[in-house]
């Protein structure tokens, strides 16, 4: 790869970054042909863009982000194997694919590596279980709106139940006074 292909790797890197919300890198080296394509297949079915990058091309790429990834770097999580997930809408989609996939090979393979979501770092495969629970911003706000609306539910719901009891009684009383 010369200097121009490897500069072109870096700006591609640098857009996805920058547009990006949610990215995953994972080590998944140890899989045969077989099986990446198995992975790769999964991903694509979710919406997950996987690809193989040479560590210093990422690096470069990070460096020239506005976010601070340098704790990527001194975690070392930009060693040996590298293969990056890039997902735009929901950042806990990566995380059940490669959930879904140890499963399906009963394996610890891929390897989190690390992982940004909203330009939060998590690092180490022991984060896996946590952001695969993660909520989507959809799902956030569909929680809020069911809690604001709860309240007004309940207030209406005694209204209309008291309305029926309170006809009841009045129907009551009108009749025991003939």
């Amino acid at each position: 790869m010369n200097r121009e292909e490897k500069a072109q790797v870096i700006e591609e890197l640098v857009e996805r970054f920058s547009n990006n919300n949610f990215f995953y890198i994972t080590d998944a080296s140890g899989l045969t042909v077989a099986e990446v394509n198995d992975f790769r297949r999964m991903c694509f079915e979710k919406g997950i863009e996987y690809k193989v990058f040479k560590n210093t091309l990422i690096k470069k790429a990070l460096d020239q982000v506005e976010t601070d990834y340098s704790d990527f770097e001194t975690n070392k999580v930009l060693k040996g194997f590298s293969g990056i997930l890039f997902t735009p809408e929901n950042g806990n989609i990566p995380a059940k694919v490669i959930t879904e996939y140890r499963k399906k090979y009963k394996g610890e393979i891929p390897i989190l590596k690390g992982a940004s979501i909203e330009r939060e770092l998590y690092i180490g495969n022991d984060q896996l279980s946590a952001l695969s629970k993660l909520k989507s911003k959809q799902e956030l706000i569909g929680e809020i709106i069911t809690l604001l609306q709860s309240p007004a539910k309940n207030v209406i719901s005694a209204l209309q139940s008291g309305e029926h009891q309170l006809a009841g009684i009045i129907k009551t009383l009108s009749e025991k006074k003939d």
